[in-house]
């Protein structure tokens, strides 16, 4: 080792030195040519001066680590010193959230009112206070009020999960409610840590659980167990029943969630447990546990905040919010959040203008939901969900369901392009026409008012909502593949898969799934997830930002296919009028419920596109027929369209005029099998590879002429074919005459309707030759 080695010098110098010392040179030397004496041990290296200092590296993290765990003590004696146990009434009420327009300015609403009484917990049945304990903190008469391994647990997932957890024990939550929104970060955990070792050191259980039940949140804007006593039994805290401070302690983890009212399962589990746990640790008799019974709680009646058509938009909010898991309920009512919607306030004070009017003759049961959205984005710039959210809080928009009818005819577009099928190819469109509408099962589909329209094109039967065309397409899809169509442009509702009836609208869906699959066509064939919210924010700081799901399913051409056929709907078809009334090309489909019990209309520019629907629910939640009213038809199948015209008319006023995307129609007549349709043969007869634009398909008896412009819109011509004339009178019998007001007013009655709201079924009929 260096310090054992020694130097051993030639000379007189080390002789003199080892005489010295008295002691004898014992080691072998030998003398060389200069005289001198050789030592024959190693020479010592030159560097073992500096060895002698390698064993003290360890004192120098040793140090740091002292410095910093004197720093962390002085700290936190500094902190412990210096922090004040707040009495209850300063303990952090929840701050609002409030929801803004798109201008992050203009308030919507509020979350939640804020409700909070502070008692004397000396009056409380000992029965009360153990129940949350039994449900909170089965410790809590025992522990030290401090759980360290659950404190780092939660702080290690708010950092990394973006979560916010609390303490376990019943201090620690008091202490978190302190400084309610602050404990996701360091400081703030350990501002919290210190709180609660202060208070479990300083006040007995009694005062601590006092004060914990005095301010801990109970759902329906109440905090404290006497306002939640009020708003849950409208009794005070004091004459609870066992029953009654079981309930409350049970739902404490997720109040607005678990709510009786809102989900009566879950919080009758969680009463059972605290039932169970209050007779095993000894706070309720056999007997008293046996007599317990979940209580009946109060109807449940929101804020103010939620009155008139706002209520809508904060539930519409706070449910998407909630849905993708970017905050719980409860965080969203007490955490002081701005959330800014995508809502435009001028066309949503618009749509809600529209949306209220009562035309003459309107039954008052008849329901109205509406929706904006911008198909470029998936943001909903407008909504109309109802009147007055306290009065009815199913969202007409969101929620109510109608069926569709032939405003889910263009999905089938979809699929006859995608298989290459030329939109020039004619079809019998005749009415009835009998078809398999389910294996095995024949039955006679006809048109709207029973019209034949003799052989007609895509474009054509598209415009005037031609039922036996757009069944014969489906027979060439297969019901299957038209569904998954459907789902792929977004729609989540259920299609049934089995009859070839799908294509006509028979299953029932929402204003919202309506337009989420049509936006989809609108927008070139790229999928954006439809979404209120634009983003979430707190003290300046980004809390949520929309990031919806945007995904290419559609061909662009395919869908401006779709688009094309859908701008004579508009023209010369079902709706004419609206695009001139507007001014600018607009893209539309109109459709009826079987029965007449619904009607609705989608239309789009490249900017913006409106649903409007309107149904008639009776008083058992049956569906009435929508009867004529201020002049629109058998079935008011235009007063959707009329809805249409007036919000656009307003929420397009600033916007240029674009035209749609160019449709090469390059698809083969009668499809790649010449099978589709007639056929190509009988097509190429009519000439093979002319263009699909030709707005003259008549019955053989003509409607008037108002109803059929000499030719459709050139927005989306293919310039290099030429239009196909009308069919001949000569190869269609003679319909009755269509009024021009008169818009498709009927659909086919499909067999086996799995709602109450669907087709009767139709009785079984042999296929006749075509």
């Amino acid at each position: 080792m260096a310090s054992q080695t020694r130097t051993v010098s030639s000379g007189t110098s080390g002789g003199a030195r080892r005489a010295s010392s008295g002691r004898t040179d014992t080691r072998k030397t030998s003398a060389n040519p200069g005289g001198k004496r050789t030592n024959h041990r190693a020479p010592k290296n030159n560097k073992s001066p500096k060895k002698q200092h390698k064993g003290l590296w360890w004192k120098i993290p040793l140090g740091v680590i002292g410095g910093i765990l004197a720093i962390g003590i002085a700290l936190f004696a500094y902190l412990y010193a210096t922090t004040d146990i707040p009495q209850p009434e300063k303990v952090a009420l929840a701050e609002k959230t409030t929801v803004y327009y798109d201008d992050g300015t203009t308030p919507i609403g509020s979350f939640s009112e804020q409700n909070r009484e502070i008692i004397n917990c000396s009056a409380l049945p000992d029965y009360v206070g153990n129940a949350i304990v039994a449900s909170e903190d089965r410790s809590f008469w025992t522990n030290g009020g401090i759980d360290i391994t659950g404190m780092a647990r939660a702080l290690y997932n708010n950092l990394t999960k973006g979560t916010r957890q609390g303490g376990s024990t019943i201090t620690q939550q008091y202490a978190e409610r302190y400084y309610l929104g602050e404990t996701t970060s360091y400081a703030g955990k350990i501002r919290e840590a210190i709180l609660a070792m202060k208070i479990a050191n300083s006040q007995d259980k009694s005062e601590v659980l006092c004060n914990y039940m005095n301010t801990i949140y109970l759902g329906r804007g109440a905090y404290g167990i006497q306002a939640a006593a009020q708003a849950y039994f409208g009794k005070d805290a004091k004459d609870l029943t066992p029953s009654e401070a079981a309930m409350i302690a049970g739902i404490i983890p997720a109040p607005s969630t678990w709510d009786p009212a809102v989900n009566p399962e879950q919080a009758e589990k969680r009463f059972d447990r605290v039932i169970r746990i209050m007779k095993e640790d000894g706070y309720l008799t056999t007997e008293q546990a046996a007599d317990a019974k979940f209580p009946d709680v109060k109807e449940y009646v929101p804020s103010n905040d939620y009155a008139g058509p706002a209520g809508y938009i904060l539930s519409t909010v706070e449910a998407e919010l909630t849905d993708n898991k970017a905050f719980a309920k409860d965080e969203l009512e007490t955490g002081g959040y701005k959330v800014i919607t995508t809502l435009d306030k001028t066309m949503q004070d618009r749509i809600q203008a529209v949306g209220d009017e009562r035309p003459e003759g309107m039954p008052d049961t008849l329901q109205v939901g509406g929706i904006a959205v911008d198909e470029t984005t998936g943001s909903v710039r407008a909504m109309y969900a109802g009147q007055d959210y306290l009065k009815q809080q199913l969202n007409n928009a969101t929620q109510s369901k109608f069926q569709p009818g032939s405003t889910m005819k263009p999905f089938g577009l979809i699929g006859a392009a995608q298989d290459d099928v030329s939109f020039s190819t004619l079809f019998n469109g005749n009415s009835p026409e009998r078809f398999e509408t389910t294996p095995g099962t024949f039955a006679e589909v006809p048109n709207a008012l029973d019209i034949s329209w003799g052989n007609i094109n895509l474009n054509q039967a598209t415009a005037n909502s031609v039922n036996t065309v757009f069944m014969n397409v489906n027979e060439h899809l297969t019901p299957k593949r038209y569904a998954q169509i459907a789902h792929d442009a977004g729609i989540t509702g259920d299609i049934q898969e089995d009859t070839l009836y799908n294509i006509l609208g028979i299953n029932s869906l929402t204003v919202w799934d309506l337009a989420q699959g049509h936006s989809t066509i609108a927008n070139n064939g790229t999928k954006n997830t439809l979404h209120i919210v634009d983003r979430v924010t707190k003290d300046d700081k980004d809390m949520y930002k929309a990031n919806p799901e945007s995904k290419k399913v559609f061909d662009e051409n395919d869908c401006a296919l779709a688009q094309h056929a859908m701008l004579g709907t508009t023209t010369y078809g079902t709706a004419a009028g609206v695009s001139s009334q507007l001014g600018r090309p607009i893209a539309g489909k109109s459709g009826t419920a079987n029965d007449e019990t619904a009607a609705s209309f989608v239309g789009y520019t490249p900017q913006l596109m409106n649903v409007w629907a309107i149904w008639n629910p009776g008083a058992n939640g049956e569906n009435l027929v929508v009867p004529s009213f201020a002049g629109y038809g058998v079935s008011s199948t235009g007063y959707p369209a009329h809805l249409f015209s007036e919000f656009m008319s307003t929420a397009l006023a600033d916007m240029p005029v674009e035209q749609f995307p160019q449709a090469v129609d390059d698809g083969k007549i009668g499809g790649p099998d010449g099978d589709w349709g007639l056929g190509g043969s009988r097509n190429q007869s009519n000439g093979q590879g002319q263009d699909t634009t030709s707005p003259n398909a008549t019955p053989s008896e003509s409607p008037s002429q108002s109803e059929q412009p000499s030719s459709e819109p050139s927005t989306t011509q293919p310039e290099t074919k030429p239009s196909t004339p009308a069919p001949s009178s000569s190869s269609s019998p003679s319909p009755e005459q269509p009024q021009p007001t008169q818009p498709e007013t009927t659909e086919p009655n499909p067999p086996s309707p799995e709602q109450t709201d669907q087709p009767q079924q139709q009785p079984p009929a042999q296929r006749s030759n075509r």
